[in-house]
């Protein structure tokens, strides 16, 4: 058998050019052959790795979440891999020191948090999507695989392993790669274990390649040495059968493997979102709520938010460049990162997360004097603050007639009704944002003065000093 590269004309399809699109929202760093734009014009299966090292992944993971994602939407086969084996040995890329291991029920504990993020992730991001993209039909998409690792490492033992795949690696190469040669000179050096690493990873490219027809790695960009490695066992495990396992779609030709990384998520300045980084934003709603992801990204430079609407978007490019120039016009409001937080928010934690978040926001933050208030309904509100202390709920009998100095007492807003009047007098106390006048007046029984359908009034005292007060029908309505 003869083993060459795929060449000729791309192959018609009605996918379109991914590889293109991706460029234009400068997710690609490097390709291992631009003749991945040929071969990708037909549907071919497209797969990214995440080792279970957390049981959350975060924000930093989901720049090749969505370019797994743009796979998916152009019609590929979509394969996320959980490392239930290799995240017991950790890759050593981007570490001067070697990942503490994980015991077993830790280890099971993040696979499965991990695989049910994957899940969720492109659940919401086909539905995020089929609400920003004309005429996509989510139905006809190829279902997402999750796959372990570990179900083929399972029952391999390490004399098969080496005299099957280990044959075909050169030691020369794998010391050559930029994550052994750092740490072969760092004073901690690097273990055999964690030199083995990409020997592993390469081989569950050759493995989804051989058994589900994998034809593309993605990574982040300090995965390059690893992908390279799995692209090029792949390339000396087939030439090295005696039947091509894996014709091209044309015929006559190996049909190759590609690999494409994409830029790392930095900050402003350079560095790494991520949990080693000691700022991670989790995509796990009990390790950082909606609201935090909301505020998270509504804080960034005026220098990343077009690249970052680009990439953690799906938007169109035509109505970034408009946002971008809304916000070149006046960047004191702040459009293209209140853009950017809301598309994320909603893109991670679905409609109801980006609702949550907005309430939230406009809570703490909001100064419209109850306008933006209203647009919430008491559920918002709820779920918004669900597990907030600054939520008191109160029967709505235990408030009628009382004026606002004995309702910021009983919410605990203020600690006497001495101080509430002090501070009306300064214009230091707030109702639903609004700055209250009088010390003696009565929110109206009609719910008028309230918000969330007549149930939700907001104190606010200064700055930052909120109290949500919610008004139930009866002590029995609610905890």
């Amino acid at each position: 058998m003869r083993c060459r590269r795929l060449s000729g004309r791309a192959a018609e399809g009605r996918h379109g050019n991914v590889i293109e699109t991706l460029r234009s929202r400068h997710f690609v760093q490097a390709v291992t052959s631009e003749e991945i734009a040929a071969r990708t014009q037909s549907p071919v299966a497209v797969y990214c790795g995440v080792d279970p090292t957390a049981a959350s992944l975060h924000l930093g993971n989901m720049v090749t979440l969505m370019g797994l994602l743009h796979f998916h939407l152009a019609g590929h086969q979509a394969i996320p891999l959980v490392g239930s084996a290799t995240g017991l040995i950790g890759d050593p890329s981007g570490r001067s020191t070697e990942r503490v291991a994980l015991d077993q029920s830790e280890l099971a504990r993040n696979v499965a948090g991990i695989e049910a993020q994957l899940k969720r992730f492109f659940s919401r991001g086909t539905a995020y999507a089929a609400r920003r993209i004309p005429d996509l039909d989510a139905d006809a998409l190829r279902p997402v695989r999750v796959l372990h690792n570990a179900d083929w490492y399972r029952g391999t033992g390490v004399l098969d392993f080496l005299g099957s795949v280990g044959r075909h690696a050169r030691v020369g190469t794998m010391l050559a790669r930029d994550s052994v040669r750092s740490r072969l000179q760092s004073p901690q050096g690097i273990s055999f274990t964690e030199f083995t690493y990409q020997l592993l990873q390469a081989y569950d490219y050759w493995h989804l390649y051989h058994h589900h027809g994998c034809r593309v790695q993605l990574g982040g960009s300090d995965q390059w040495g690893n992908i390279v490695a799995g692209t090029d066992l792949i390339h000396r495990m087939t030439c090295a059968t005696d039947q091509d396992p894996a014709p091209a779609p044309s015929g006559g030709a190996v049909d190759p493997a590609f690999g494409l990384t994409i830029p790392l998520l930095t900050t402003a300045s350079g560095e790494k979102f991520g949990k080693s980084a000691g700022n991670a934003v989790w995509l796990d709603e009990t390790k950082t709520s909606p609201f935090d992801v909301y505020q998270f990204l509504v804080k960034t430079a005026d220098s990343d938010v077009e690249r970052l609407l680009g990439m953690l978007t799906l938007l169109p490019l035509p109505r970034i460049r408009q946002v971008m120039e809304e916000h070149s016009r006046a960047p004191d409001r702040f459009a293209a990162q209140r853009l950017l937080a809301a598309e994320v928010t909603e893109l991670i934690h679905g409609e109801a997360g980006l609702q949550q978040a907005l309430c939230a926001t406009e809570v703490l933050f909001g100064g419209r004097a109850g306008y933006g208030l209203r647009q919430f309904s008491s559920q918002d509100f709820c779920s918004a603050f669900a597990h907030d202390g600054r939520m008191v709920a109160v029967a709505r009998s235990a408030v009628a007639g009382k004026n606002i100095s004995d309702i910021a007492v009983l919410v605990g807003a203020c600690g006497s009704k001495s101080e509430a009047a002090r501070l009306v007098r300064s214009g230091g106390l707030y109702w639903n944002n609004a700055p209250v006048l009088d010390s003696k007046w009565v929110p109206s029984d009609s719910g008028d003065s309230f918000v969330g359908n007549g149930t939700i009034g907001v104190i606010r005292t200064g700055k930052t000093n909120y109290r949500l007060l919610r008004l139930l029908e009866s002590t029995l309505d609610g905890n």
